[in-house]
Parts: structure tokens; C-alpha cells; sequence
């Protein structure tokens, strides 16, 4: 298997695209990329996806992340972690713990972020750190992102430590930024570990050097999750040898033909959902499909193989 969803536990110091091409010159394959920037700064889950597992990235980084993050209060940088310069510096931190954790309280549930001028978010398709570096700043629009979890674990003045589960496109450096404000002496992120995301954990993860001793040896494939591992959220369907040929081929899928079908949900109603994983008579994962209300039938949404798996593999859809 050479298409698979690869969890690396980034380094500190290189660039999520660092990783990617490093992956691409490790495996050969040019067809890589991230499901999910990780900052220089951060370390912990990466998730890089090879070949035709790139199809599946954005469903990865809809994911919930969660992160253990140390943030330093009484020193604001201009990109918000430690790798910036100092803005404010606030001596000594007159701030107890009591008042970080109620302080925290502000930030959970659903808010709006205002995202870091250090960010590749684009003002008039200039990447805004672009714009930083020539020393401008300029107003972004509020983000909103929500915060499912986030919890005071430890505390060292002036370092306190975060835990921290939260929405896609959630920037932690913006809330440690938003926190120091919030308590009134500034504050900026020192470190940060990526504990999860989108289902993949932290202590699964393989280091980028237990990869690179895997491709010399020629089994890197070995460490691939297949790509139906970013879609577990979604019901899973299996069809019969003629109904997965059809699919796959691009022709529609009449509910009436699979409603007897109680793999899908436990209360079979296959309506309920908007789109599904679909598997072959062998097993073999083949296919996003969606409901299409309109005509009852169920549609092709993303077909990752052309052919039944009971016969020649084709080119990807």
C-alpha cells in the first residue's frame, strides 16, 4: 500500500513543508501533502498524506485538534510564540492561578479569533507574514472557532500550561496572545505539542527518524493507515459485486437496493446521513457516496477506484 495516511510526530524546527519534502524524498512519490499546518515552534501529530490519500486530507483537517500548550505570561511577541521579537514586557507577573483559570473561562465555547499578522492568511492574496515582515500590519477579519475543552494543567509562574481542544483553524499563539490581554499583563505562547487530530494521537505517531529508517530498509508503507481512517465519522455502506462495480463506474445507486442494508446505521435509515463510506463485496474501501434526496438514490462523491478490487485496479477517480 503506497497510498495511506502517514502520522508523524513533527520535530521541533522544521516546517510542516519541510515534512512534506522530506516524505517526498524519502518515498519517491510527489504526490504528498499536510493535513494540517504545525508552526517551527510545534511539535507532536502531523498528518501527511501519500498519493491518492491526499483525496481524503480535507476531511482529516476538519478534525478537532487537541493541543498542550505553555504559554508565557508578561511578555508579548509580534508573531505571538517565542520565535518573535518582544512587544511588552510586564515584571513582575502579579497574576494567580486562580485568575488564569477564570480568565480561561472567557475564552470557551464558540468565539472569534482575530488571526496573528504572522499567518498565512491571505489580504488581497498576500500571505499576511509576508506583509509582517516588511513591517505592516493590517486589519483581518474576525475568525469564529470554538473551543471545546480548555483546562489549566499546570502552573509555574510566570509559565502556565493549557490543554486545549478546539475547532479547525483555531490558532493557539492568538489565544495565549488573547489571554495575556485578558489578564492584563500580556502574554505570548512558549510551547506547543499537538496531541491529536483528527482521530490520531500522539503516542501513535512515528518520528520522522523511525520513517526514514523504515524507507531505507523499503518497508515505509509498513507505517501508512489506510484512508479510510479519516473518514470514520461518516457511516460506512457495503454493496454487493454489481452494485460497487456500478458506483464506481459513476452511475447512481437506488436506495430501494440497499435499505435492507443495516451496516449503515443502526436504524438503517440511510437518509439520515449526507455521506457515506462505501466497501466492496471483499471488504475493499472504494468510495465516498452522498444521498441525494431529490431522486432517492445515492450518488458517487469521491471514487478512489475505478474498478471493482475483484478486478484490475484502474486509475483513481
Amino acid at each position: 500500500m503506497t497510498d495511506g495516511i502517514l502520522s508523524l510526530n513533527k520535530p521541533r524546527g522544521p516546517t510542516s513543508h519541510d515534512i512534506v519534502g522530506r516524505v517526498r524524498a524519502l518515498t519517491g512519490i510527489r504526490r504528498v501533502g499536510h493535513a494540517g499546518t504545525l508552526d517551527p515552534l510545534a511539535t507532536g501529530v502531523l498528518l501527511v498524506c501519500v498519493g491518492r490519500a491526499t483525496r481524503v486530507a480535507e476531511y482529516l483537517m476538519a478534525g478537532r485538534k487537541v493541543y498542550r500548550a505553555r504559554v508565557r505570561l508578561g511578555i508579548t511577541t509580534d508573531t505571538y510564540d517565542a520565535e518573535g521579537q518582544m512587544v511588552t514586557s510586564v515584571d513582575p507577573v502579579e497574576v494567580d492561578r486562580a485568575q488564569v483559570g477564570e480568565a480561561l473561562s472567557r475564552f470557551r465555547g464558540k468565539i472569534v479569533q482575530v488571526p496573528p499578522m504572522y499567518s498565512a492568511i491571505k489580504h488581497k492574496g498576500t500571505p499576511l507574514h509576508r506583509l509582517a515582515r516588511r513591517g505592516l500590519e493590517v486589519e483581518r477579519e474576525p475568525r469564529p472557532v470554538e473551543i471545546f475543552r480548555l483546562e489549566l494543567t499546570g502552573w509555574e509562574p510566570p509559565e502556565c500550561v493549557l490543554e486545549v481542544a478546539c475547532s479547525p483553524g483555531t490558532y493557539v499563539r492568538a489565544l495565549a496572545h488573547d489571554l495575556g490581554r485578558a489578564l492584563g499583563c500580556g502574554a505570548h505562547l512558549a510551547g506547543l505539542i499537538r496531541l491529536a487530530s483528527g482521530g490520531f494521537h500522539v503516542e501513535d505517531a512515528v518520528t520522522l527518524e523511525a520513517f526514514a529508517q523504515a524507507a531505507a530498509e523499503g518497508r515505509w508503507p509498513d507505517l501508512l493507515h489506510p484512508m479510510d481512517a479519516a473518514l470514520t465519522r461518516f457511516p460506512a455502506l457495503h454493496l454487493d459485486a454489481d452494485a460497487a462495480r456500478r458506483l464506481c463506474l459513476g452511475q447512481a445507486i437506488a436506495n430501494c437496493e440497499i435499505a435492507g442494508n443495516r451496516r449503515l446505521l443502526a436504524n438503517g435509515e440511510l437518509q439520515s446521513v449526507d455521506l457515506v463510506r462505501v466497501y466492496g463485496s471483499d471488504g475493499a474501501f472504494l468510495a465516498l457516496a452522498a444521498y441525494d434526496p431529490a431522486t432517492d438514490v445515492w450518488r458517487p462523491h469521491k471514487v478512489f477506484r475505478t474498478r471493482h478490487p475483484e478486478s484490475v485496479e484502474g486509475p483513481e477517480g
